[in-house]
């Protein structure tokens, strides 16, 4: 019994690389290219039920690859979401994967890996591209041991910005590093005042360093 086609869809905002790999999809076999999105809004338009894949970059013009992959995922359980992007840093890779991405490559991944990595997405897997598994591991195998959590109150998210905001860093640059929009930022930031109790970004990154963050 032959394999079912694979209904890819493309996310990415650089025209060059979207259309690109439409076509390296239409030429592999058991792949049928869904549709293409430059921005959020299109991407939430154009996939549905009958989308098995969707490869997402993690930078879409104003829109945030990581906040459009949790919204897919939170509407469509079952949909498989492959991180394609140039970020390699250990927050993108974290943040993708606590979003709901079911795999992780580089812009420079050969067209066979990015095959291997669509079809083993589709299949339930998990997967990351050689560079990115090596750095998981080195991580892993780093010898880090536990220690006491910070400001329990806040979610981990809201943690992260703060740590960003001790490190004295802008709404924007947070944005950039978390791959988050502007605007989510300033939401977290707003809850992470409320919640420590201050009435400003000084307060908060004076606490935060008195806890150990922002090092």
């Amino acid at each position: 019994m032959p394999e079912r086609t694979l209904r890819v869809a493309v996310v990415d905002d650089h025209p060059v690389f979207r259309l690109g790999m439409v076509g390296l999809l239409a030429s592999l076999d058991g792949i049928e290219v869904a549709g293409q999105a430059e921005n959020a809004a299109q991407a939430l338009a154009l996939v549905d039920e009958a989308v098995d894949v969707v490869l997402m970059d993690l930078h879409l013009g104003d829109d945030s690859g990581i906040e459009t992959t949790r919204d897919l995922v939170r509407r469509l359980p079952g949909l498989a979401v492959l991180v394609i992007t140039m970020d390699e840093d250990d927050e993108s890779v974290v943040a993708a994967v606590r979003s709901g991405a079911r795999g992780y490559l580089l812009k420079s991944a050969s067209p066979t890996e990015v095959e291997r990595g669509i079809r083993a997405v589709a299949n339930g897997e998990m997967i990351l591209g050689p560079q990115v598994a090596m750095r998981a591991m080195a991580t892993l195998t780093s010898g880090r041991t536990a220690v006491r959590v910070p400001f329990p109150e806040l979610s981990d998210r809201e943690r992260e910005v703060l740590d960003l905001l001790a490190r004295g860093y802008d709404n924007a640059t947070i944005a950039r590093r978390m791959v988050l929009s502007p605007k989510t930022v300033r939401n977290h930031v707003s809850n992470v005042l409320t919640k420590l109790g201050v009435a400003d970004r000084a307060a908060a990154m004076i606490k935060a360093r008195d806890e150990g963050l922002g090092g």
